[in-house]
């Protein structure tokens, strides 16, 4: 056992030695780079450990990341502070705007991805010879079709999209996490036979209205009361100081009281950054607590990209589970066109959906730590080492081939990048 000073050293010079050597010679994006980079390592010391079994390369290697519990540290660390910085940073007047696709995306396409993947996933399955029964599969469903927030954005980074769209696909990637958790725990209670209130359709409503509004409402409340603070000094270290403490508060809470941490964060950064910057902050207080949540975002970003590639280490993937995990991804991609495009012709009178879009909004459907973590979460049975190697099979082909393409798909099926 090492202890947790020695995990973050060690987690921490291999983020800066990767993004040398990607900044340096690879030029790949920062994100892709790292997860690429950790996955290669990975790669390379399985094949050292084949080569070379005396030397037991691979237990003296793994053993500290066994010690990492990936879904605790994504779920319950980093995931709070990730959303918070890209919240801050979003228009939230422009969100407004584009509340109607934001929310159709979020909610109607999650919720049809998911019961589309499920079935396909169980039909393969069942075709395959390695069967995994529906409400295994619909879970499977839930935990991978919402887009993930860390990821979009991270791929952003490298994309120029009109204003209008990239909006929507912020927007969609900050709150649908939400709704996929809530369908996740749901589905994950009749696969894993645990009864109680959310198995029934009022229970599955008061679960939502706890978990979604709930966390929207405390983000707000908490939001509201950091921004007044805020305001009444001019103090950098204390604002400074707030905004860490309303993150880890608001999250921390929010758990406390069974509401959604991810959308009660979303909710606190959008409202702070919004109106903190217009009446609350000083132009020098702005440009710390700008700095401040850039280098968390940075920072906080290449630790869970190179976790990811690393994490294949201590994973085992059963060898029939690889034909599903190839079937996973053209079936999670169908899954994502149908979702996008559905809302588009169920609505088109509403005149906020664009058909040029679809292509685009299907590809930049990237998935990443938070699917992950929810895979790792599920208990023993059957179907967990299926639902495993899909997961990581869909993660790793959204974010490397995908993430890298995905300025050509925009070239090729958009507008002119950074029109309206």
């Amino acid at each position: 056992m090492i202890s947790i000073f020695d995990l973050i050293a060690m987690l921490l010079t291999l983020s800066a030695l990767f993004g040398w050597i990607n900044g340096r010679f690879i030029h790949m994006p920062h994100s892709i780079g790292m997860l690429v980079l950790g996955l290669v390592a990975s790669l390379l010391l399985v094949l050292l450990d084949v080569a070379f079994p005396s030397q037991h390369l691979y237990e003296a290697l793994t053993g500290p990341l066994q010690q990492i519990d990936f879904t605790d540290v994504v779920m319950n660390g980093m995931l709070a502070f990730l959303l918070f910085a890209g919240a801050m940073t979003l228009d939230l007047s422009a969100l407004r705007d584009r509340a109607w696709p934001v929310a159709t995306l979020a909610l109607v396409g999650t919720v049809i991805s998911t019961a589309l993947v499920g079935s396909a996933f169980w039909a393969v399955a069942q075709w395959s010879g390695h069967p995994v029964s529906l409400a295994w599969a619909l879970v499977f469903g839930a935990l991978i079709s919402p887009t993930d927030p860390v990821a979009v954005l991270a791929t952003l980074k490298n994309v120029k999209v009109p204003l209008s769209l990239e909006i929507e696909m912020q927007g969609e990637a900050l709150f649908n996490d939400g709704v996929g958790i809530v369908l996740f725990t749901v589905l994950l209670g009749f696969a894993a036979g645990i009864g109680g209130e959310p198995s029934s359709a009022a229970g599955i409503a008061r679960l939502l209205l706890q978990e979604a509004g709930g966390g929207l409402l405390l983000g707000v409340v908490t939001g509201y009361v950091a921004y007044r603070a805020m305001r009444a000094i001019d103090d950098f270290p204390v604002e400074v100081l707030i905004t860490l403490a309303l993150v880890a508060g608001t999250y921390a809470l929010a758990q406390k009281l069974h509401a959604s941490g991810p959308l009660a964060v979303v909710a606190a950064g959008l409202l702070v950054g919004d109106r903190a910057p217009r009446d609350a902050m000083s132009e020098r207080t702005q440009g710390y607590v700008s700095s401040l949540w850039t280098l968390v975002d940075e920072v906080l970003n290449s630790v869970l990209f190179l976790l990811i590639g690393l994490e294949v280490l201590v994973l085992r993937f059963e060898p029939g589970s690889l034909v599903l995990a190839a079937a996973a991804v053209p079936i999670v991609l169908l899954a994502r066109l149908v979702a996008v495009s559905a809302p588009l012709l169920a609505f088109r009178w509403g005149g906020n959906l664009s058909a040029r879009n679809v292509p685009f909004l299907t590809w930049a459907g990237v998935r990443g730590g938070i699917s992950v973590a929810l895979a790792l979460s599920v208990p023993e049975s059957d179907a967990k080492a299926a639902i495993l190697a899909a997961t990581y099979a869909v993660v790793l082909f959204t974010i490397i081939v995908q993430g890298s393409t995905l300025a050509i798909v925009a070239r090729r099926t958009l507008a002119t990048p950074g029109a309206e």
